[in-house]
């Protein structure tokens, strides 16, 4: 990615594209703010339900499995809830999107506190995971709108990095505090409650939602192929699994571990410590002119991660994996921020969204398989064993990665990646 690119003619040429330029794009306030309040229960839905079911049913695997049919769910239906928003709009997806998920959310609740059979809680656990609302992949579609031809596109990347990995040091501190001194039902009654606010606020900023592609006569456009058939795409999908694994991986074990020391206050701490660490190297990420192929970026910072994530199980302190936790945050941000940014050259304009909520599903679909495994680890072996899935998760991923690394290479410049994608607008890219 090139380090110096000249600006739209509203903004003056500049040799770094940092946030300050980037707050200042025309209309950027409008969705930000409602976009934060919006994203921020999904950080606390997973601790949430694991913290729940387990003081109910006595079981971290019990607890993990019914957090794994949540992230299961929710990757399925995400990608489908990107191409109904690409196709229809963003507002027609996410406003009975919440509704659902705040009903099925305190559902699950109740189905819980009334010590209900297991199955039930999977029932009740698939429709919250489906209508989660995708409102990271929307915001990200929504500077794609804004920002087109931009170099500033990196920089909404990290910035979108930091913004997520914020609410994820915020809602496990919130969903511990709540669960713990409150009720184990508060924490997935305030998710409920918050996303239902926080996602109707989004909703009404219609002005700038990316708008609906339609034929010449005005009619919805009908044709569309799905933005899986990329081949870099499907690469990008394998390797965040082997994020989400480490955040089901670290969510799961972490509460095992400051439950097995008899300090669990510390697992929001802790939690909060490796999500500031993703989100202070997102900031660096996005204050960089890189000049670094982004490929060559993504298969560095993910050696990294793997690397870090690999050490994870032999921490016998608090401090220590407090430490270690920091570190395999750190080498996160930069492995999610490069990926997001892929996806602008190898997928058009009008299937961005969709391509951006396979990712998030990769992520929740690796985060409840971590979970389970995890959950089973910890119930079955010892105190840590859970956090051998971060570092099998990451390595799978990243020998995937290397093998597969040829197909993350955009078409040539003059070239179009249209072609498969109904009628749309051809796009150039780099």
């Amino acid at each position: 990615m090139a380090s110096t690119v000249t600006t739209s003619k509203d903004s003056a040429a500049t040799s770094r594209p940092g946030y300050g330029r980037l707050l200042r794009t025309r209309g950027a306030w409008t969705f930000l703010l409602p976009g934060f309040a919006a994203r921020q229960p999904f950080a606390m839905l997973t601790l949430s339900i694991v913290l729940l079911v387990q003081h109910t049913t006595g079981s971290y695997g019990a607890a993990g499995a019914v957090a794994a049919v949540t992230g299961v769910s929710m990757a399925l239906f995400a990608p489908y809830t990107g191409r109904l928003a690409d196709r229809h709009g963003q507002r027609a997806v996410l406003v009975p999107g919440v509704l659902v998920h705040a009903a099925a959310g305190l559902a699950l609740t109740a189905l819980a506190l009334n010590g209900a059979p297991l199955w039930a809680l999977f029932a009740a656990a698939v429709p919250t995971g489906a209508s989660v609302p995708q409102v990271g992949p929307m915001v990200r579609a929504r500077w794609g709108v804004r920002l087109k031809g931009s170099p500033l596109m990196a920089t909404a990347a990290a910035f979108e990095s930091v913004t997520d990995e914020f609410t994820f040091v915020v809602g496990p501190l919130l969903a511990t505090a709540l669960c713990t001194t409150v009720d184990p039902s508060a924490g997935l009654v305030t998710e409920a409650a918050l996303t239902l606010v926080g996602g109707l606020l989004f909703a009404a900023q219609k002005g700038t939602q990316p708008p609906v592609a339609t034929s010449g006569d005005g009619h919805t456009r009908v044709r569309h192929a799905s933005a899986l058939r990329v081949p870099g795409v499907r690469v990008l999908i394998v390797t965040f699994l082997g994020i989400g694994s480490v955040f089901g991986g670290m969510q799961v074990s972490l509460a095992a571990f400051t439950e097995s020391i008899g300090e669990p206050g510390l697992n929001g701490v802790l939690y909060g410590v490796f999500a500031a660490g993703n989100m202070l190297a997102g900031l660096v990420c996005g204050a960089i002119a890189w000049k670094v192929a982004p490929q060559r970026r993504l298969i560095v910072a993910y050696a990294a991660l793997a690397l870090a994530a690999s050490a994870l199980w032999t921490a016998d302190s608090a401090l220590l994996l407090g430490a270690l936790g920091l570190l395999v945050g750190m080498c996160i941000a930069p492995a999610l921020i490069t990926g997001y940014t892929l996806v602008e050259s190898l997928v058009p304009a009008g299937a961005r969204t969709e391509a951006f909520t396979w990712l998030t599903g990769a992520v929740a679909l690796g985060q409840a398989a971590a979970v389970t495994v995890a959950g089973q680890f910890e119930d079955r072996l010892w105190d840590g064993a859970g956090f051998l899935v971060p570092m099998g998760g990451t390595l799978l991923a990243l020998a995937t990665l290397l093998a597969l690394r040829s197909r993350l290479a955009g078409a040539p410049r003059g070239r179009t990646v249209a072609r498969g994608m109904g009628h749309r607008e051809p796009v150039a890219v780099d």
